[in-house]
């Protein structure tokens, strides 16, 4: 199996490195199936915790797309790091985010953040997506768990999302549901706590994958 991306890699800083634990990002990315060479998005990239750790997977035959709907000075900064000469910004909003047209590529990742936009949103960047995949590409949705059956009423205040509502969004927009990785399932969490509040890493979170049929 593909040893993954190098965690103490010098162009990852402290504060990224100790969110490893949790986040699980090489069993995370090996699920995916991510590999070098491939042409890849991190979706709502933030500081680049993901744009990195997938910069350094795909090498430098690969390319990320780091989407955000502008890009923090924090990560732009790191850019100017050669290691992550494969790495390029694109900013937006996510309903119209600019993801390269043609169905040329392999992966798409939105990390924890799926739940932060709203449902039209979240369509119409799904769509984008589903455009922007090749047949058989992967499309990866990791978010907190809200109680089943509470849909998106938790969203901005428990900021959790219903999985079973991220699936049926998804479907809907085009992707068939193929996998789900359990590496960050936490069942004693009850679901019922604001995840910004109560302490890293101890919410119940999905790893859904879904793909893009021909």
């Amino acid at each position: 199996k593909d040893a993954g991306p190098r965690l103490d890699h010098p162009v990852r800083p402290e504060s990224e490195r100790a969110l490893d634990g949790v986040r699980k990002p090489v069993e995370v990315l090996r699920f995916y199936g991510v590999k070098a060479g491939d042409k890849v998005a991190d979706l709502m990239a933030s500081r680049g915790y993901y744009t990195v750790l997938l910069a350094l997977t795909v090498g430098d035959k690969g390319v990320v797309y780091s989407a955000s709907a502008a890009t923090r000075k924090e990560l732009k900064d790191r850019l100017s790091d050669p290691v992550l000469a494969n790495v390029r910004p694109v900013e937006g909003p996510m309903n119209q985010v600019p993801l390269p047209a043609g169905g040329s590529l392999d992966f798409v990742l939105i990390n924890l953040n799926y739940h932060d936009l709203d449902i039209e949103t979240r369509l119409a960047m799904n769509r984008r997506v589903l455009a922007a995949l090749k047949p058989g590409g992967t499309y990866g949705i990791v978010d907190h768990a809200a109680k089943d059956g509470s849909g998106n009423a938790v969203a901005n205040t428990l900021h959790r999302i219903d999985k079973a509502l991220v699936i049926k969004e998804a479907t809907s927009t085009g992707f068939v549901l193929a996998g789900e990785g359990n590496m960050l399932r936490n069942p004693e969490d009850d679901r019922t706590t604001n995840t910004l509040k109560e302490g890293r890493g101890k919410s119940d979170r999905f790893v859904l994958r879904f793909e893009k049929r021909s």
